[in-house]
């Protein structure tokens, strides 16, 4: 148990019988009344964000995680296998467990997040940004690819789409940021 002046973002802490990571949080100490710390906190089991507003004397029980480097090795009917980088134990995760499946591609570094005290797997975190071939995209008309604002859909090889300038053809390559899903720039 620790106080809440230890909380953090990032911090992964054992609340209401479930695992919860600190999204965002605010230390509040008004001129009157004790002081207070509001939170943004997200369910690693249910993926809900959640607000919450801990007093200041309040204890928070911290909850110890590791992030261990896996490769995606592919899809299976027991789930999406992956290997240990270092020791190639293999595990299987549910669907449940991941975000943006779709932009899983075999042979992809990935990090795991452990509950260490108890070995099970939490979630699956792909790395900021992917290099993936565009596999289909319609082309471009000459004279729009000045405007930098005007995008079209765009397939990449995994069979996810994705939102690109229109410039970019089919065939090439291109950086995307795996939280929002956006088009960074052309891969070199």
């Amino acid at each position: 148990m620790t106080n809440v002046s230890d909380i953090k973002n990032g911090l992964t802490l054992k609340f209401n019988n479930g695992l919860y990571k600190i999204v965002e949080f605010l230390h509040v100490k008004p001129g009157k009344g004790p002081a207070f710390v509001r939170t943004k906190m997200k369910s690693l089991t249910n993926g809900r964000v959640i607000d919450n507003t801990f007093s200041g004397s309040a204890k928070i029980e911290v909850v110890r995680i590791e992030r261990r480097p896996y490769q995606y090795l592919y899809k299976d009917t027991m789930g999406y296998n992956f290997m240990h980088n270092e020791t190639y134990e293999q595990i299987t995760l549910q669907e449940e467990f991941l975000e943006n499946i779709d932009l899983f591609k075999e042979g992809m570094e990935v990090q795991i997040v452990f509950h260490a005290d108890e070995e099970t797997p939490l979630s699956c975190d792909l790395p900021q940004f992917i290099v993936m071939e565009v596999v289909y995209t319609e082309p471009g008309l000459k004279g729009d690819t000045a405007s930098s604002s005007a995008s079209k859909p765009a397939k990449i090889e995994t069979g996810a789409e994705i939102r690109v300038p229109l410039f970019i053809e089919t065939g090439d390559k291109i950086k995307i940021e795996t939280k929002t899903r956006s088009y960074i720039e052309r891969a070199k």
